[in-house]
């Protein structure tokens, strides 16, 4: 059976925006999908989210396991996968990030999650197919989005998806309950 587990955004939790419709539709197609409540969603610290999106995810079926992250869930992912000990449960079947960040974006507040850099090439050993999603104009990576995308083209093999609009998946105010090109790259990787 697949897996598919869902790392939130910042401020967020398993009941809002995409997350319902992906879980809905890919459970009806007989996987498990997980999206836990990370703690404290609007003041996060990197050593609990990641040891709440821990015990969401079994490495043991690892290769059976898509991990999606959105915005700071995909640096919570990225947190997960370089931690992850390939050698002993093989790298999960694959990874899709949204809205993502591969380096600081100038918020104090989350400047833990960025601290120390990332080990690229353990991350890109801990996934066996990885996908990003992101629009141009997403207002957290800003003017760097370019630079964001290319370092995880470069240091991940990372397969990008650019939207030409879109925001941050959504953008604050912005209602999107549906994210049809989400689904269809977690459908690829299955």
């Amino acid at each position: 059976m697949s897996v598919i587990v869902i790392s939130h955004m910042f401020a967020g939790s398993s009941a809002e925006v995409w997350y319902p419709a992906v879980q809905a539709e890919f459970a009806e197609a007989g996987c498990r999908v997980l999206v836990p409540d990370l703690p404290d969603p609007a003041a996060p610290e990197l050593t609990a989210w990641l040891k709440a999106l821990g015990h969401a995810v079994d490495p043991a079926f690892a290769g059976d396991t898509v991990l999606v992250g959105h915005s700071l869930g995909g640096v919570n992912v990225l947190r997960l996968l370089e931690a992850h000990d390939v050698d002993r449960y093989g790298p999960f079947k694959g990874v899709v990030l949204v809205a993502s960040m591969a380096k600081e974006v100038g918020y104090d507040a989350l400047a833990g999650f960025f601290a120390g850099g990332f080990d690229w090439d353990r991350i890109r050993k801990a996934a066996g197919d990885i996908r990003v999603l992101h629009a141009i104009d997403d207002p957290v990576t800003g003017s760097a989005t370019t630079e964001h995308l290319a370092i995880f083209a470069r240091d991940l093999g990372a397969t990008v998806t650019l939207l030409p609009t879109g925001g941050h998946l959504p953008s604050t105010g912005q209602e999107l309950t549906e994210l049809p090109q989400a689904t269809r790259l977690i459908r690829e990787i299955l």
